[in-house]
């Protein structure tokens, strides 16, 4: 039987160098997640065919000048998502830094974020003055050479404590 307990627990501080290792990484993966999801997402519109009939249709309402194609620059386009892949990365890592630096100034003044947790023990429980059986296996003799042990009644080896009266 597993036993529940709530417990109070107070985030005090943030270390920055824990949030600049954990966040490069977070961000970094997130980066490189959506980069690839636009690049992928660019290529379906690529293949459909999409950009070009958006150039025909802002040619025809005279938004764009005949003969010109905003979208024909597919490896210019693929630069700016790396590098704004990059500059994201490094911003967003910079700003949790800052917010982590931010909030242990704050926390010194508030004292910290209060958290409940639900702490769950998986201890056996031991009731006091409780009788153990070996199993019923071994109870019943089995064949061995043993006698079915009765743990709830005296032996010779356990001496009885009688009350003093």
């Amino acid at each position: 039987m597993a036993t529940v307990r709530r417990v109070r627990r107070i985030v005090r501080k943030i270390d920055p160098w824990t949030a600049l290792k954990v966040s490069a990484i977070v961000w970094a993966v997130m980066a490189i997640g959506l980069t690839l999801g636009f690049v992928i997402f660019w290529a379906v519109l690529d293949r459909a065919g999409i950009p070009d009939s958006l150039t025909e249709f802002l040619i025809s309402i005279t938004l764009l000048d005949a003969g010109s194609d905003p979208f024909a620059n597919t490896e210019q386009f693929l630069r700016f998502l790396i590098f704004g892949g990059v500059a994201w990365w490094v911003s967003m890592t910079g700003l949790t830094v800052a917010g982590s630096v931010v909030y242990n100034l704050v926390s010194d003044v508030v004292g910290g974020l209060e958290i409940v947790v639900l702490e769950e023990s998986l201890n056996p429980v031991v009731v006091p003055g409780a009788v153990v059986h070996p199993p019923a296996d071994y109870r019943s003799g089995n064949g061995s050479s043993h006698a079915p042990l009765a743990l709830d009644q005296p032996t010779e080896e356990t001496p009885t404590v009688e009350a003093n009266q």
